[in-house]
């Protein structure tokens, strides 16, 4: 035991917690990356999906696609094609940048679903009520549906975000440099794998748990809310 505390402390260094912190930076930087463009294009293919009549179908499909697709294929296997597929197309682009692209893809996909769930979510009588006025699908949705719907989207988005927190580690697979990647870096230094991924492992924490309360307190206000 206490060569586990000796080599704790020996791990504390100046450039060690730099490194560390800049890791923290990165998978913080991931996550908001895939859950803010993530939740603005999502948006957009969740409003593509609730249009309406022929001319509108090939949108509605192409949405479709991409939603089942991006949400059915593993994040590894999406970051891997997303890898080479810039390095056969030939842009020099940064791991960092792969990584955003990748999270922004499946961010889209599985916002996108939350979205149209909570604009869905609206009493039918609501529609019909803006579509009476003479509101477009854009009017409707920005002045009357939107409105009501955020109280249903925002707390599983938010979830959505602590669980893009965790499975950003796996951009450490393409050399990103995150919490993950920072794990490996201390073991392949020297220190043990419990010392070197238990700190990993506590910064997680520190990062998931404050948030994970948070968004179990605006769930719990925005519940009360809706119920008055």
């Amino acid at each position: 035991m206490s060569g586990f505390f000796s080599e704790l402390s020996s791990i504390a260094t100046y450039y060690n917690l730099v490194f560390l912190a800049k890791g923290a930076l990165t998978t913080i930087a991931l996550s908001a990356f895939g859950c803010i463009l993530g939740g603005l294009f999502g948006t957009v293919l969740a409003v593509a999906r609730l249009t309406t009549g022929w001319l509108s179908w090939p949108l509605r499909a192409l949405a479709l696609v991409f939603t089942e697709f991006f949400r059915r294929v593993p994040f590894l296997v999406t970051l891997m094609l997303c890898f080479f597929a810039f390095q056969f197309g030939g842009l020099d682009v940064s791991t960092f940048t792969i990584g955003c692209v990748t999270v922004v893809l499946i961010g889209t996909a599985f916002l996108s679903e939350i979205v149209r769930a909570g604009l869905q979510s609206v009493h039918p009588n609501q529609w019909n009520a803006a579509e009476a006025m003479n509101f477009t699908l854009l009017q409707t949705i920005r002045y009357v549906i939107l409105p009501q719907a955020w109280t249903v989207i925002l707390p599983p988005a938010f979830g959505f975000f602590i669980l893009f927190i965790k499975d950003s580690a796996l951009a450490s697979q393409i050399g990103v440099v995150e919490l993950t990647y920072v794990g490996k870096t201390f073991n392949n230094r020297g220190f043990s794998a419990g010392v070197s991924f238990g700190v990993i492992l506590l910064v997680y924490f520190m990062l998931s748990y404050p948030l994970s309360r948070l968004g179990a307190q605006l769930e719990k206000k925005l519940g009360t809310s809706r119920t008055r």
